[in-house]
C-alpha cells in the first residue's frame, strides 16, 4: 500500500495516461488528412469538420450533464466508462467507408472523452493541497503532449507499414486501407486504461461551501457572481486554443503539401517536438505557477497563462511562412512550449477560485467553451480560408498565418483584461478555502 503522498501521484499518473490515450485517439486523424481526403474525395473544409465539429459536438454538449454527475457520483467509474466508449468508437472510425460514417464515429469519440477532464480535475483538486496543485495539473496535462506526440509518431509508422503491405484484411470487416488500419490499431489498446481506473480510490471531497450537494440553481448563481473571471478565462484560452488546435490539425498537411515530406517523416519529427517541448511547457506552467504562489503571488496561475499565450502565437504566425522546413520546425518549438503552459496553468487557476462541489461543473463549462470554439473554429477557419478565400490548397500557409495573427491579438487582450477580476476572485476564495 502506497503512502498517501505517493499514492496521490500514482492517481495523477493514471489520469495522465488516460489523457494521453484520449489525445492519441483524438489527434490521429491530423496525420491522415491527405489519405482520407483523397480516398473519400472530400475537401479541406469537410476534413476540418471531421477533426473539429464532429468530435466537439457531443464532447462539448455532454460536458455539463456529465460534470453534474461527477460532482455527485464516483468519478473513477465515470471515467472508466468514458474510456471504453471512446476507444471502441476510435476503432469504429477504421470501419468508415464514407464521410458521414466517419463523422458519426468521430462524434462517438467525443461522447466518451467528455467524461475525462471534468472528473479528473475534480479528483486532483481533492488529492492535492494548493501549493502542489500547479505541478499536479501539469503532470496530468502532460498527457496532451505525450498523446499527440505518440499519435503522430505511431500513426506515421502504421500508415507507412500498412501502405507497404498494401492494406490489411480482417474477417467479416474485409479489406482496410492504411488510414483505416491506423484507427483500429490505436483504438483498442486504450481499453486496458479503463480497467486501470479501478485502482483509483475516491478521495474525500475537500474545500466545500456546504456539506450537502449544491442545487444546480445555487451553483449557477455562484458562477454568475464570478462571471467576469470565468468569462475572461474561458474566452481568453478559447482563442489561444483556436490556434493550438488549428496548427495541430494542419501542420502535418503543411509539410506534406509545401515541403513534400512523407507522412512517416513529419509524424516522427513533429511527434518528437510535441513530446520534448510539450512536456517542457507543461513543467514550466505548473512549476512556475507553484513557485510564484509559494512566494505570495495570488494571481500566479493567471500571469503564467498570459506568458504562455504571449510565447505561443508570435511563433506560430511565421511557422507557415518561412522558406524551409528546418526553420518551420525551429519556430514550432517555442510555439509548442507556449501552448502547453496555459494548458497546465488554466485548469489550476479554476480550481483555486471554485468550491469543491462545483469544480467538475466549472471545469466542464471551461472545456465546453474552449473545445466548442477551439476545435470547431481552429481547424475550420484555416480550411475555409484555403477553400473559399484563397481557393487553392497550395495557399494553406497563408490561411494558417492569418488565423494565428487574429488569435494572438484577441487572446492577449482578453487575458490582460481579466487579470484584475481573477485577483478579486482569489481574495474571495480565501474566505472558504483551506489547504
Amino acid at each position: 500500500m502506497l503512502k498517501p503522498q505517493y499514492y496521490r501521484w500514482y492517481v495523477v499518473g493514471v489520469l495522465s495516461v488516460a489523457y494521453m490515450f484520449s489525445f492519441i485517439d483524438r489527434m490521429i486523424m491530423t496525420l491522415l488528412v491527405e489519405p482520407i481526403r483523397l480516398d473519400l474525395g472530400i475537401s479541406d473544409t469537410q476534413i476540418s469538420l471531421l477533426i473539429g465539429l464532429a468530435f466537439a459536438l457531443f464532447y462539448t454538449c455532454l460536458g455539463v450533464p456529465i460534470a453534474l454527475l461527477a460532482d455527485r457520483t464516483k468519478r473513477r467509474t465515470l471515467i472508466a466508462a468514458g474510456i471504453t466508449i471512446w476507444c471502441l468508437m476510435t476503432a469504429a472510425c477504421g470501419l468508415a467507408r464514407n464521410f458521414w460514417q466517419l463523422f458519426f464515429a468521430r462524434m462517438g469519440v467525443g461522447v466518451g472523452e467528455a467524461t475525462l477532464s471534468p472528473a479528473a480535475t475534480s479528483l486532483i483538486g481533492d488529492y492535492f493541497p494548493r501549493h502542489l496543485l500547479g505541478r499536479a495539473i501539469a503532470v496530468y496535462t502532460m498527457g496532451i503532449s505525450i498523446g499527440s506526440g505518440i499519435a503522430l509518431i505511431l500513426g506515421g509508422k502504421i500508415v507507412a507499414l500498412v501502405t507497404d503491405m498494401g492494406g490489411i484484411s480482417l474477417p467479416i470487416v474485409g479489406e482496410l486501407k492504411a488510414w483505416q488500419a491506423a484507427f483500429m490499431i490505436v483504438g483498442i489498446p486504450g481499453l486496458g486504461v479503463a480497467a486501470l481506473m479501478f485502482t483509483v480510490r475516491e478521495p474525500e471531497r475537500r474545500e466545500r461551501l456546504q456539506a450537502d450537494p449544491v442545487p444546480m440553481a445555487d451553483a449557477f448563481r455562484f458562477i454568475w457572481s464570478q462571471r467576469k473571471t470565468y468569462g475572461a478565462h474561458f474566452l481568453g484560452l478559447s482563442v489561444t486554443t483556436v490556434m493550438a488546435y488549428g496548427y495541430l490539425a494542419w501542420v502535418p498537411t503543411l509539410f506534406i503539401r509545401v515541403y513534400d515530406w512523407p507522412i512517416e517523416r513529419i509524424g516522427l519529427v513533429y511527434g518528437l517536438l510535441m513530446l520534448v517541448f510539450g512536456l517542457t511547457g507543461a513543467f514550466i506552467g505548473g512549476g512556475l505557477s507553484d513557485k510564484l504562489t509559494a512566494h505570495g503571488v495570488s494571481d500566479a496561475h493567471w500571469r503564467v497563462m498570459i506568458g504562455g499565450t504571449g510565447l505561443l502565437i508570435p511563433a506560430y504566425i511565421f511557422v507557415s511562412l518561412v522558406p524551409s522546413p528546418v526553420w518551420a520546425m525551429v519556430l514550432l518549438a517555442p510555439g509548442i512550449v507556449g501552448g502547453s503552459i496555459p494548458a497546465a496553468a488554466g485548469p489550476a487557476a479554476l480550481i483555486v477560485v471554485t468550491p469543491n462541489e462545483m469544480r467538475a461543473l466549472v471545469s466542464s463549462l471551461y472545456y465546453f467553451v474552449i473545445n466548442l470554439i477551439g476545435l470547431t473554429v481552429g481547424p475550420t477557419a484555416i480550411a475555409l480560408l484555403t477553400d473559399y478565400y484563397f481557393k487553392d490548397t497550395a495557399d494553406l500557409p497563408y490561411s494558417m498565418a492569418v488565423v494565428a495573427g487574429v488569435s494572438w491579438i484577441s487572446s492577449l487582450l482578453v487575458l490582460l483584461w481579466g487579470l484584475k477580476h481573477y485577483r478579486r476572485s482569489v481574495a474571495q476564495a480565501a474566505k472558504w478555502s483551506t489547504d
